[in-house]
């Protein structure tokens, strides 16, 4: 009955875009939003506490004034965390609410944050200890009978807890760490239940946050040279050639990143070479 709504090969990660660091004003955010579109990258991603809740507002801004771009995009947002922000004095500690009512207001909010009637895809943000997949399962009916949610997804949850809750809703995306430094994905089963219940993996931090061991940013120059393009290229190319279809979420402020990182989508790595960065990632000879 649901399936997971188209989603660019690179999404385009909001989450630096507002006060939590580039300070990006409308005319900036709509600046980027349009060249992300120009460059074919049109799955946006957003969270309900981005910016202490003020980065979906702003991006929204821009939909208000140019409703057109809407059609053109695809947006993805999370909600479960109780952030402590002066957004939000109710929050004295940092919680999961996984919760019907929560669920419910949470995306009521994002819906009149972001100007727009529809969210393409929701996700729970974090684990919920406390979480209720049946109550989660009616969450998500109501939001997708009503229209108002296309597909439902999680983020950084387990193998294990996917199981549980994929019992009482469709499990359509998993966003988590994966990257050339963030391995664990590849030998815990995530990837593998990805790739066998057709959930689409989105990478947080695709890129290790810049912080890469010395001899792994030297394997990653290395073929980065071989094929006339940058270790950041080499590193994304390097996980989009996973079978799961692994969607990276570029965080990045600047036009000219974005740019660059489309040339990821035209390199293709051989068995040997994508192997030599995933040794020289691990420091450990491949058995």
């Amino acid at each position: 009955m649901y399936s997971t709504p188209w989603m660019s090969d690179i999404v385009v990660g909001t989450m630096r875009w507002g006060i939590w660091d580039a300070n990006f004003k409308t005319s900036d955010y709509q600046r980027m939003i349009e060249k992300s579109l120009e460059l074919g990258f049109t799955t946006f991603d957003h969270a309900d506490i981005y910016g202490d809740h003020t980065t979906e507002a702003e991006f929204g801004e821009v939909l208000k004034s140019h409703p057109e771009l809407r059609e053109q995009m695809e947006i993805v947002t999370k909600c479960g965390i109780l952030r402590v922000c002066d957004n939000k004095p109710q929050h004295y500690i940092k919680a999961y609410d996984s919760s019907k009512e929560h669920i419910l207001q949470s995306a009521e909010d994002s819906l009149r944050q972001l100007g727009t009637d529809y969210i393409d895809v929701l996700l729970l943000h974090r684990p919920d200890f406390l979480m209720n997949p049946d109550e989660i399962g009616e969450a998500f009916e109501l939001l997708y009978r009503s229209g108002k949610v296309r597909s439902f997804g999680v983020s950084n949850f387990t193998k294990s807890q996917i199981e549980m809750l994929s019992e009482s809703v469709p499990v359509g995306t998993h966003q988590l760490e994966i990257s050339v430094k963030a391995l664990q994905a590849f030998s815990d089963g995530t990837l593998d239940q990805c790739t066998k219940d057709g959930i689409v993996p989105m990478a947080w931090s695709p890129l290790g946050g810049g912080d890469l061991p010395t001899a792994l940013v030297e394997e990653l120059k290395k073929w980065a040279d071989e094929f006339g393009t940058t270790p950041q290229v080499i590193a994304l190319a390097w996980l989009m050639q996973h079978p799961a279809g692994i969607l990276p979420v570029i965080g990045t402020t600047k036009e000219d990143h974005l740019v660059k990182s489309k040339e990821a989508l035209s390199i293709k790595l051989d068995r040997q070479q994508w192997y030599s960065i995933y040794q020289a990632s691990t420091g450990v000879r491949i058995p």
